[in-house]
């Protein structure tokens, strides 16, 4: 039987106070075994990033997940900030930049919109996972296995009702500790909808 993965959450709310489903999902998973949490704000209010560190916990775990509400159809700016600095020529890609490959990446993000706002003929005209290529295209640039992201739509309305997506969350990060195949076989939808 293969070993349990470990699982790094880069966690990233700028207004954390105001979250109304990014930090009760937080909560939720936070003391997971096998899952160490980490929230860049919280560690970098001035934004002053420790690359060292941070490459040392990747080195340290074989899933990476970004988890963060959807801002302006992207990611928030300390997660592009972590991009610029940590993910360096020659640590994650470019001559001798292996090494992340073979490592697998994810992201649960949160969206104010509903799932058909994301849509071709929704009132955003692109589905999620057309607005996540360039950030697909990072960790295809680093050697990693970019995982169709988990997305949480009607974040606004949803506070209410949290049981459902917290449940759906931890089942996402038991699949992820215990997947035994190549990261290429690893369906998202499937296993998050599995009862």
């Amino acid at each position: 039987m293969a070993s349990s993965k470990k699982i790094l959450i880069l966690f990233a709310h700028p207004v954390i106070h105001k979250s109304k489903v990014n930090a009760p999902l937080a909560r939720s998973v936070r003391n997971t075994p096998g899952v160490t949490f980490h929230d860049l704000y919280y560690h970098y209010p001035d934004m002053l990033i420790d690359v060292r560190k941070e490459q040392e916990l990747l080195l340290s775990h074989d899933v990476i997940l970004f988890q963060h509400p959807f801002y302006w159809y992207s990611i928030p700016a300390i997660i592009k900030e972590w991009f610029d600095l940590v993910l360096e020529y020659g640590f994650a890609y470019g001559t001798g930049g292996t090494a992340l490959k073979g490592k697998a990446w994810v992201h649960v993000l949160t969206a104010g919109g509903s799932e058909a706002a994301y849509r071709p003929d929704g009132d955003n005209k692109y589905t999620i996972d057309e607005l996540m290529r360039p950030i697909e295209q990072t960790a295809t640039l680093c050697g990693m296995h970019f995982l169709q992201p988990i997305a949480i739509h009607n974040a606004l309305k949803l506070s209410e009702n949290l049981e459902p997506v917290k449940e759906k969350y931890k089942k996402l990060l038991l699949a992820l500790k215990d997947f035994d195949k190549p990261w290429s076989e690893f369906d998202t939808e499937v296993i998050c909808a599995r009862k």
